[in-house]
């Protein structure tokens, strides 16, 4: 070897296959030799790999040179051996979200690998995704329906009517409602007065703020959960439209391509529940400006139009002849509303480039002090 270490042909054949075979490495093989990181050069390997591991050796080297390459990924769904090529780079993510189309028809995001998440860029998406699985929302949860002992700050949930509660800890008698001492109130818990308490107003502040961030958040994730419920539902049936095809054809004697409008539907079904399922993820940590609201006004049209297609999709087989361009209206109108919407979103998310606001931080959502990320023309209540 050029480091001048010197081993038996078949002792480095060994070596080599368990490198190949057992540990999947092919083209930064290091020489064998006691604190050696010279790689073994390529014209070696090609002469001292054994024929069995030709196809396995040229397979890890393919796998390498994607692996090494920004601008190359091996597409992510099952059992498919596509690279897909794109120059976007690693810097640009957060203001660009680089969807690609392997040959296999699977669409993914090049940033992340994820399924297609526009227009939600990847920082966002994995901030949203580990929000959803985080316990974090357990405790906000406990947080919002629970309150703490004035006393003991043990957690206490209400579990009945009445606002006088006991501690089972401390014993500790205070009110629910200003969490004041029991005995200051009378024998009418509606006749509190110790509503203005310094100690009982903190109370309740952070209970309100708890109990809105909640809130908030349970809106946009409870849309968020549906459109991936309902998009489920859609590819269900999306595997029951050649039969639903057939049967129409057989039905209304419409030729196989005039009864294609059904697929079309479908198609745009599952793209467009893709999209507005990411536009809550995005939608839940914008900053409320002019841009929001135009976006809210897009979402809100394509949502309808995608409920009033999904609704016709599901009609009965006889009805659907009748309804063909009425459906086939809606499925390009729908497709035009979602690309409306994703050029908008793009558009503002890549202009004048990513910085954060020079102004002081504020309040987030997540009620803790952070800059008012700006990426193009939207703020978010988030660091990407």
């Amino acid at each position: 070897m050029k480091c001048g270490h010197q081993y038996c042909v078949d002792c480095y054949r060994h070596y080599l296959a368990q490198k190949i075979k057992d540990e999947g490495e092919a083209a930064r093989i290091k020489c064998p030799g006691d604190k050696c990181s010279r790689v073994v050069d390529s014209k070696s390997l090609d002469l001292l790999v054994t024929v069995d591991l030709k196809d396995r050796y040229q397979e890890l080297l393919t796998r390498t040179y994607v692996d090494d390459k920004d601008n190359l990924k091996w597409c992510p769904a099952p059992n498919c051996e596509y690279a897909v090529h794109c120059d976007v780079k690693q810097r640009d993510l957060g203001r660009i979200v680089p969807t690609v189309h392997c040959a296999c028809k699977h669409s993914f995001c090049f940033g992340c690998s994820l399924t297609d998440h526009q227009p939600a860029p990847c920082a966002l998406v994995k901030k949203w995704l580990k929000k959803c699985e985080d316990d974090s929302e357990t405790a906000n949860w406990i947080s919002a329906n629970t309150k703490e002992c004035p006393k003991c700050r043990s957690t206490i949930e209400k579990n009945g009517g009445c606002n006088h509660m006991t501690c089972r800890k401390c014993r500790n008698e205070f009110c629910w409602m200003c969490m004041g001492l029991w005995s200051e109130h009378g024998t009418s818990w509606y006749n509190c007065n110790r509503f203005e308490e310094k100690s009982g107003a903190d109370a309740r502040d952070a209970q309100a703020k708890s109990r809105q961030s909640l809130e908030r958040y349970l809106h946009y994730y409870n849309r968020y959960a549906n459109h991936e419920q309902s998009a489920k539902l859609d590819k269900d049936i999306y595997l029951k439209t050649e039969k639903k095809m057939t049967q129409l054809q057989s039905s209304s004697g419409m030729s196989w391509i005039e009864v294609q409008f059904l697929e079309a539907a479908s198609q745009a079904l599952q793209q467009c529940r893709q999209t507005l399922k990411w536009t809550y993820a995005f939608a839940y940590y914008l900053a409320r400006n002019n841009l929001t609201e135009i976006f809210e006004e897009n979402q809100k049209d394509l949502e309808m139009a995608v409920e009033n297609l999904s609704e016709m999709f599901e009609k009965p087989t006889d009805q659907l002849a009748g309804l063909k361009v009425e459906m086939m209206d809606k499925t390009s109108y729908c497709t035009k509303r979602r690309v409306i919407l994703l050029d908008d979103t793009a558009e503002n998310l890549k202009a004048g480039g990513s910085h954060y606001a020079s102004f002081s931080p504020q309040k987030s959502t997540d009620d803790v002090l952070t800059n008012v990320y700006t990426t193009g023309h939207w703020k978010f209540n988030v660091d990407l």
